[in-house]
């Protein structure tokens, strides 16, 4: 009995075949190249076998690979599928000699059939009608003289391709001698066999086919007619079943020819017997016999209601009824057409199309009226190595127009985002006279003009990425930045202009922009910093719009004056997929936008057609972006200040002070330079050693938050969580001219009240709306304190503070670490959300705090405060608190190589001297007095880490601290933070540990990695339905790994294939202040001891001159360069940054183009390349320098 089957092929057709096996109820075996881990046949699987890395020739086509993972799995057969080793007559004998069943023909039968020219001996002996040909060509010379005799055209032809492989068909000698290597190589590659033929071409021909299924025993049938002409490069594109307008009995003639075949040679299994079909003389040839399930098998079972796969699993296991009997049964009904989908460009010559599939939707699969085949879900990466095929979309009906129609719709209702397809072709084939006729012809395609409502990505600029306004609001509290454009005003002006939608994606270009090719008409303006722009090299206008016809080419050079971002907008704009509720990119989260990162050369995006073009007008002059020297930035004092956290003195210093904006600034936050903090704490505390250290709490974008000594605006791809204080934040109607701000630039930060704030939010809106300039009087206003609310005393302490004037942080109790105080925040979060009060955007929750993000013209300020106040009376009354608590178990790569490889990088580019390098892990021993580092690793694997919030930093990303407080290691963050982090690593900053949800900047130290906390795209069990891992109240175990063993663990656990234990529990607020209670003396006495060693950390610091770190340090002098010499040419630095990499030394030869340094800015690599021919003869900079922005760093000696 068989109870386990292999499948040695992949994609569709393994898909396919293990939905028959688990009607069966038979196991299912699945094979995988490496490059293939995505694909749904591995997770549909009930085991699936690596085959290694690599392309088919080292995977699917290697059949001792495949016969050794059927004995280890088990399996008693093995099913081809189509392609691949499904007609290898030596790989169905070893099947044979292994004692494994080979579903499919028997080994004689492939040779006598898979081999073109033997089967073309056979059915001329049986009086089948043949093309005029030849046998086995010898050579090239061979080839030209066989068809002189024959006749041009021809087709030159692998004896054993397939798929449209190793076939050419050659008008001329000369085509013939240049497409006969090709073919060989081919053939040899694909199917591992060299032999070609010729026979004559029909210019006009159709490509027909009879499904064929014999017993093996003499009895075979037929089921009807498919006509597969539609091709493109020799492949099928759309299939169809019963073949249309064919003359009477000649679909009898051909399914009997097709008997007939495979009587001769008492056929098993399923097989195609295929035929060339002249129209104008009625006439067809025999043209070969594929002896394996086809691709377009699917049309027949819909017309015919019969499963094929069923049908050779069932013959090869000896189950299959009589054929005479099942014959008897069939009756045909209605029409199928299939359509292929590809991963392919049908503007550029069908280009294959790898890369990573960001949506995918499909429409509901009946399995009768509409049936889907494919292996692709959101997540999938399509590999380069293989067919490009992503789906069969198989449609059905009574009659063949209705089919059409319905195919047509479905096509519509697929959307398959991150790699191009040929979707929008086949709609159009499907109205293309021929098919819709159905009169096809193999070559009829050639006619048709695909028409795409695109434009493609020559070259990419620096950073160009697709936004949207408002960007992804609502998953603020786990740890989901909004995005969108960081000058929203100017992305929102260009929208108005063009008439679109308020919400309309658009390009946001940095520094330099793209040069893009459009494919079809369009309408488009640009805005923001002022851009060189040319239009098929005639210059063009920022700021006014713009037709551009199809073909023609944008180049957007680099930003002229001031600024640093701009904003191409299109009519329509970009049609890219929702990710949570907006199309903006986050680079940082690998989603949104376009393939979730920044444009490259060779993308293609996709712009809504431009069915009603608007006029083209221009952005009055006052709208336009203007900089002045020294920006302004309106502020809100708050939510922290003076005298908690800095001296009064200081705070006039900040607001007097001109900063300059930092190189290593960026979208996630501005870093600025300027006066050192005067702070009036010494540490903070259980937060950390930095006196910039609180209970990490919900930032607002454009808060201006202390890392260490140095402040940054937050931005809008900056964390939702963090531990440092911000003594201002930016109000909402300036925070699009930080999108403006780049290395060099000045800002100066003037306070107003909320009621300015208000109205002139107001205005800004109302200038987009009417596209007027609105002037409104303002005035800066005095200091106040920015807490607005205090209610109750000691743990039911509630302070509201202005963050801005849109937020509201609330902070509950004294800052220390306390779980009552979290407790109680959930609970009044909780009360919150079940008021669902209109104009409340966010809640998100801190360690001791929560944050209100709220529209004051829908809620009033006083409004909330009064909601605040009485809510938080009703939760300080509740005592039994109690929350469910999941156990989760996660494995940890100690003294992870990717954290190493963190470090270094800060060594090299922030700061060489930081107390904390060059090992985290043994500065957690040293601030701690452990006795070793093997005591802190103890420590994190016996804690069990409490979730406090989620995104610390970003994505899900929990903050958590060990329920024990002996197990509470306390350690400083970074100062300044580290500009990048691996994704996961796991580290410690005051008394919290973080798992990073992403990769980024960072502040907490290093302890190791674990596996991811967000799935982007994959549905995986352990996460509940939900992008993010882990929930508030969460208990986070961790167990050692190796490093090895981690990144298998990060393959397979966002694909499913590595279950997490998770334990269910509830925490009880009660059960818990009872064990503090019962160990308060150990407890107690832990604390003591650390504080003494948190001290003498201090005091060492102190005394080693690293107490304070000056963030202007790692600026690069003002100075004169020296002079170039006559044949001298220097490289400059566009803006200032860090040198990451230097490519060239004194007399390396090098070509215009070369890369010679690479720069690091605003957390992006920038390469410097040669601007011509010449040797280096200086290198001014080393990895690590610093350069300022027109600073020349390399100097090239022309050649003679």
């Amino acid at each position: 009995m068989l109870t386990k089957l292999l499948i040695a092929n992949r994609g569709a057709i393994a898909c396919r075949i293990l939905r028959t096996l688990r009607a069966m109820n038979i196991g299912g075996v699945a094979v995988y190249s490496e490059a293939d881990i995505s694909s749904l046949h591995l997770r549909e699987a009930d085991e699936a076998l690596s085959l290694g890395d690599g392309p088919a020739a080292n995977t699917y086509l290697v059949s001792d690979k495949i016969i050794a993972a059927a004995k280890a799995s088990g399996a008693q057969a093995i099913h081809p599928g189509y392609g691949f080793l499904s007609e290898n007559a030596a790989f169905a004998e070893a099947c044979e000699t292994a004692d494994i069943a080979f579903v499919g023909p028997t080994p004689e039968q492939l040779r006598l059939f898979g081999l073109k020219h033997t089967a073309r001996a056979l059915a001329r002996a049986h009086g089948v009608p043949m093309l005029e040909g030849t046998e086995l060509l010898a050579d090239v010379n061979e080839a030209l003289a066989a068809a002189e005799q024959v006749g041009y055209p021809v087709m030159l032809k692998s004896t054993a391709g397939g798929g449209g492989i190793g076939m050419r068909v050659c008008s001329t000698a000369a085509e013939l001698f240049e497409a006969f290597d090709a073919v060989v190589r081919l053939g040899k590659n694909n199917f591992s066999d060299a032999g070609v033929f010729i026979e004559k071409y029909i210019e006009r021909a159709r490509h027909l086919e009879v499904q064929l299924f014999g017993d093996g025993e003499g009895e075979v049938i037929a089921l009807g007619v498919r006509d597969c002409s539609v091709q493109r490069r020799n492949q099928k594109v759309l299939e169809e079943t019963p073949a249309p307008n064919l003359p009477d009995g000649m679909a009898d003639a051909l399914c009997h020819a097709a008997i007939t075949l495979g009587k001769a040679v008492n056929y098993r299994s399923a097989g195609t017997v295929e035929f060339v079909y002249d129209s104008n003389a009625e006439r067809f040839y025999f043209l070969e016999v594929n002896t394996r399930l086809q691709v377009e098998h699917g049309v027949t079972e819909q017309v015919w209601g019969v499963d094929l796969v069923r049908w050779m699993i069932e013959l090869a296991a000896g189950t299959l009824p009589p054929l005479a009997e099942l014959r008897d049964s069939l009756q045909p009904d209605g029409h199928a057409i299939q359509a292929r989908v590809y991963a392919e460009d049908p503007g550029r010559q069908f280009q294959p199309s790898p890369g990573l599939l960001t949506e995918v939707v499909f429409p509901a699969d009946d399995r009768r009226s509409l049936r889907i085949d494919t292996w692709v879900e959101s997540g999938c990466e399509v590999p380069p190595f293989f067919d490009p095929m992503l789906a069969k979309i198989i449609a059905w009906q009574p009659t063949r127009d209705a089919a059409m129609e319905a195919l047509h719709a479905a096509l519509g209702d697929t959307h398959l985002y991150g790699v191009e397809t040929n979707r929008s072709y086949l709609q159009q084939i499907l109205t293309f006279t021929p098919f819709a006729s159905g009169e096809p012809w193999t070559r009829c395609l050639e006619g048709l003009t695909y028409q795409a409502s695109t434009l493609e990505v020559l070259s990419a600029g620096t950073q160009t990425t697709v936004q949207d306004y408002p960007g992804r609001i609502g998953y603020w509290a786990v740890g989901v930045p909004p995005s969108g454009p960081m000058d929203s005003r100017a992305l929102r002006l260009g929208n108005r202009l063009l008439g679109n939608d308020d919400r309309a994606a658009a390009l946001e270009i940095t520094l330099s922009g793209p040069t893009l090719k459009f494919n079809c008409d369009a309408q488009l303006v640009v805005t923001g910093a002022e851009i060189d722009l040319t239009l098929d090299g005639e210059p063009l206008e920022n700021n006014r719009v713009f037709t551009v016809q199809r073909g023609m080419t944008l180049r957007m050079g680099d930003i002229i004056n001031d600024g640093v971002r701009s904003y191409l907008c299109l009519r329509g704009g970009f049609n890219v997929p929702d990710y949570l509720g907006s199309k903006s990119t986050f680079t940082l989260g690998q989603f949104g936008g376009h393939a979730g990162r920044a444009l490259r050369t060779g993308d293609v995006l996709h712009i809504a057609p431009l069915t009603a073009p608007c006029p083209e007008q221009a952005l009055p002059q006052a709208l336009r972006s203007t900089l002045e020297a020294v920006r302004e930035l309106r502020v809100i004092y708050g939510p922290h200040g003076a005298p908690e956290y800095f001296t009064p003195e200081y705070m006039q210093t900040f607001l007097t002070t001109d900063w300059e904006v930092h190189f290593n600034s960026s979208r996630t936050g501005v870093r600025l330079i300027g006066p050192k903090p005067e702070w009036v704490r010494d540490s903070g505390g259980e937060a950390g050693l930095h006196p910039s250290n609180i209970h990490d709490n919900p930032y607002a974008i454009g808060a201006v938050d202390f890392t260490g000594d140095m402040p940054v605006i937050l931005g809008p791809d900056g964390p939702s969580l963090g531990g440092f204080v911000c003594p201002v934040t930016i109000i909402e109607a300036d925070l699009p001219a930080v999108g403006q701000l780049k290395a060099g630039d000045k800002v100066r930060f003037v306070p107003v009240d909320i009621a300015t704030a208000r109205r002139l939010a107001q205005a800004e809106e109302a200038q987009i709306a009417s596209l007027h300039p609105l002037a409104v009087d303002w005035q800066p206003a005095e200091l106040a304190s920015p807490v607005v609310l205090e209610q109750g005393q000691s743990d039911k302490r509630l302070v509201a503070r202005l963050s801005g004037d849109t937020h509201l942080l609330l902070e509950i109790g004294d800052p220390e670490l306390d779980l009552v105080l979290r407790f109680r925040a959930h609970a009044l979060m909780q009360a919150l959300e079940a008021r669902a009060l209109d104009g409340v955007t966010d809640l998100t929750p801190g360690i001791r705090s929560l944050q209100i993000h709220y529209q004051p013209e829908a809620l009033s300020l006083t409004a909330l405060l009064e909601v605040v106040a009485g809510l938080w009376q009703d939760v300080c009354l509740q005592d039994a608190l109690e929350v469910p608590s999941r156990v989760v178990w996660l494995p940890l790569s100690w003294d992870d190589p990717a954290c190493q490889k963190a470090i270094d990088k800060y060594m090299t580019t922030v700061r060489r001297d930081a107390p904390w390098c060059p090992s985290n892990l043994e500065f957690i021993r040293r601030i701690n007095d452990l006795a070793n580092v093997n005591e802190v690793y103890k420590t994190v694997f016996d804690a069990s880490y409490l979730v406090m919030g989620l995104g610390d930093v970003y994505l899900g990303a929990p903050v958590a601290t060990p329920l024990d407080p002996r197990h509470r290691l306390v350690t400083t963050k970074y100062n300044p933070a580290r500009t990048w982090t691996a994704e996961n690593s796991v580290g410690i900053g005051g008394a919290y540990l973080c798992v990073y949800g992403m990769e980024g900047p960072g502040g907490y130290q290093f302890v190791g990695r674990t596996l991811q906390m967000w799935s982007r795209y994959h549905a995986v069990e352990d996460f509940g339905g939900k992008p993010w891992l882990l929930r508030f109240f969460d208990q986070i175990r961790f167990y050692p790994v190796s490093a090895d063993e981690l990144l298998t663990i990060r393959r397979d656990f966002p694909l499913g294939r590595y279950p997490l234990r998770i334990e269910q529990t509830t925490l009880k607020l009660a059960e818990y202040q009872q064990f503090l209670a019962d160990e308060a003396q150990g407890i107690e006495a832990f604390r003591t001891h650390q504080q003494g060693a948190f001290n003498a950390e201090r005091e060492r610091w102190i005394a080693n001159g690293q107490a304070h770190f000056d963030s202007s340090d790692v600026l690069a002098e003002e100075g004169e360069d020296a002079p170039l010499q006559p044949g001298q040419a220097g490289i400059d630095s566009p803006i200032s940054g860090n040198l990451w990499q230097v490519n060239v030394e004194v007399g390396t030869p090098v070509r215009e183009g070369d890369v010679l340094v690479v720069l690091e800015s605003m957390k992006m690599e920038i390469p410097l390349v040669a601007s011509r021919d010449g040797v280096v003869s200086q290198v001014r900079v080393q990895p690590g320098s610093s350069v300022r922005a027109g600073q020349c760093v390399v100097v090239l000696e022309k050649t003679a």
